[in-house]
């Protein structure tokens, strides 16, 4: 029975790691993250714009230090702020929301909802994180106070792009936009939006909440320059890197890993200038589902995106 001993202290040593990674997962979900991207986007002549990409915030009223940290963005006074959803995480977050926001909502805005704004989180096993899309989806639970919240961004003059198209001209540059409902609930009305991008705007940008393939490709191929998502927390539990950034395991969509979050081309393989190609940037996202806050080698973040004119 000698290894009786040698079995004992395996298992405190891997209870003390455990205990370990959860307690630096926990600490990490909260070290929210400014990121910088520079997308060569403009025509020639056109001043670089900036664009504040916040996503998955899933906020909740006692999350003090992301309200706190979200508000104090308002000093980077964007050109612009593109919100593609996921921002509520309890029946009375919408004005915690708002608040956060706070003069960000006195800046031209567009936003898409993600299904955390539609539906309360649930209990979540957290290795669901870790394996395949089941297909079932969060619908069974209470409806959040969605139609609040955008009738808060309405009235500080955001446009809604679910399933539709809007303009705004910032800073001499006319972008047109277009956007769909949350793809991963399957709200998304492609046919819909399909057609050529406004061949007049400036620049042309799409916003979804789920950078579904389905999505991304439709916007690609009718000549949408960009397109802005979230949803895939960059994978929430990655892999540690060199670099620092991680590297994902899973999406929660079926975009892969390796495009998890930041700045790519869409398809994937192709280069500026091809026709049917597009930017792509997916945000990590500010939150976590608030019964599962943790994440590793994947800290929360906003990020602002530097327009300039292209070479």
């Amino acid at each position: 029975m000698a290894f009786l001993p040698v079995l004992r202290r395996t298992a405190t040593l891997g209870a003390a790691a455990g205990a370990g990674l959860a307690a630096y997962a926990a600490w990490e979900a909260r070290q929210y993250t400014l990121r910088r991207v520079t997308v060569p986007l403009l025509p020639a002549g056109h001043a670089p714009l900036t664009v504040l990409h916040l996503s998955d915030i899933h906020m909740a009223p006692d999350q003090r230090a992301k309200q706190e940290w979200l508000r104090g963005l308002a000093a980077l006074e964007p050109d612009l702020v593109v919100d593609t959803g996921d921002n509520l995480s309890h029946m009375r977050s919408v004005p915690v929301v708002t608040d956060a926001l706070g003069a960000l909502l006195d800046v031209p805005g567009v936003y898409v909802l993600g299904s955390n704004d539609y539906y309360s989180p649930g209990m979540r096993n957290p290795l669901r994180y870790l394996l395949p899309d089941t297909g079932r989806r969060n619908t069974s639970t209470p409806q959040l106070p969605w139609p609040e919240l955008k009738e808060r961004f309405g009235r500080a003059g955001w446009l809604d792009l679910t399933n539709g198209f809007g303009s705004l001209t910032v800073g001499g540059t006319r972008i047109a936009f277009v956007g769909v409902d949350d793809p991963h609930l399957e709200y998304d009305d492609l046919p819909r939006v399909a057609g050529p991008a406004d061949p007049d705007a400036d620049v042309r940008i799409a916003v979804t909440h789920a950078p579904y393939l389905r999505v991304l490709d439709q916007f690609a191929a009718d000549g949408w320059d960009a397109i802005i998502a979230g949803h895939t927390h960059g994978g929430q539990v990655c892999l540690p890197t060199l670099d620092g950034r991680g590297r994902a395991l899973t999406t929660n969509c079926d975009i892969e890993p390796a495009r998890a979050r930041g700045l790519h081309r869409h398809p994937a393989d192709s280069s500026p200038g091809d026709p049917g190609s597009a930017w792509l940037h997916v945000s990590a996202g500010l939150g976590t589902n608030p019964y599962v806050r943790f994440r590793v080698a994947c800290r929360p973040e906003a990020t602002l995106l530097t327009l300039t004119s292209i070479a």
